[in-house]
């Protein structure tokens, strides 16, 4: 991407000049929705931490694996996905509404050019619904008063927290946060979430990242992350690196640094 795509939204509303989260993690996707600025800082971290390609491309395949999981056996129609980023093969909608056809999605991001890709994001199988909701995370009342438009909160729902939550420094809070979430639906509901574990290889690059201009991503010991399933009943086989969540096929590579669950509210 040279400038600004023609989709619906001014330059001015993009900031090109500062690394952003979605875009880069589009780059280490393969995608082409990303700046010069991105794919430099991209390509400096996989460089100092070549797995960040891996874990963006396990993240992918957890996601799918757990939705079709979700809409499947578990007989989820209705998710909420939380700093979805830019669209990309098999988004929630498309695996979810392959499984269930009345499946509905909302989508939460805060960065201007998710928003100018929405378009894409707005598809939808006849029966279902897409939506999506231009918000920061951390505001609860908004995202959840927005997702009510498409989305009956009375019902169940599968809030979705993916390769995110460690925007959020202070653990407490990111608890806090999934606590109001959660809180907001009804028993029967589930919370998918991976984040990237804390190791010494992990810690320099989350300080890269940082340094580097991007809004800053901690990495957590794997008990900090597990707790947050505190309350909630894991999904076997429970708790561990997302390239060992009910794999399709037997994962010979190691497994990445990116842990993960998926867990019902009781």
């Amino acid at each position: 991407m040279s400038g600004v795509p023609d989709i619906g939204i001014p330059a001015g509303g993009i900031d090109t000049a500062t690394p952003h989260s979605a875009r880069v993690w589009n780059y280490w996707l393969g995608g082409k929705d990303n700046y010069e600025v991105d794919r430099r800082l991209g390509a400096q971290l996989a460089k100092l931490y070549p797995q960040i390609i891996d874990i963006a491309r396990a993240s992918r395949r957890f996601q799918a694996r757990a939705v079709r999981h979700l809409a499947g056996e578990a007989g989820i129609r209705q998710f909420l996905d939380l700093g979805t980023g830019l669209p990309t093969a098999d988004a929630t909608h498309e695996v979810a509404q392959a499984v269930a056809p009345a499946a509905r999605v909302v989508y939460v991001d805060h960065d201007p050019i998710v928003l100018a890709h929405a378009r894409a994001l707005l598809t939808s199988s006849p029966e279902g619904a897409t939506d999506y909701v231009h918000a920061d995370l951390r505001d609860t009342g908004t995202v959840l008063r927005e997702a009510a438009r498409t989305l009956d909160l009375r019902r169940p729902v599968a809030l979705m927290v993916l390769s995110t939550l460690g925007h959020v420094a202070d653990p407490a809070e990111a608890a806090a946060l999934l606590r109001r979430y959660l809180g907001a639906f009804p028993s029967g509901s589930f919370l998918m979430l991976c984040d990237t574990i804390e190791t010494e290889e992990t810690l320099a690059a989350s300080d890269e990242y940082a340094d580097g201009g991007a809004m800053p991503y901690v990495s957590r010991p794997g008990d900090t992350i597990r707790s947050f399933a505190d309350g909630l009943d894991l999904v076997p086989p429970g708790f561990g690196s997302i390239s060992l969540w009910r794999p399709e096929e037997p994962d010979t590579g190691p497994a990445v640094d990116q842990w993960g669950f998926v867990a019902a509210k009781r």
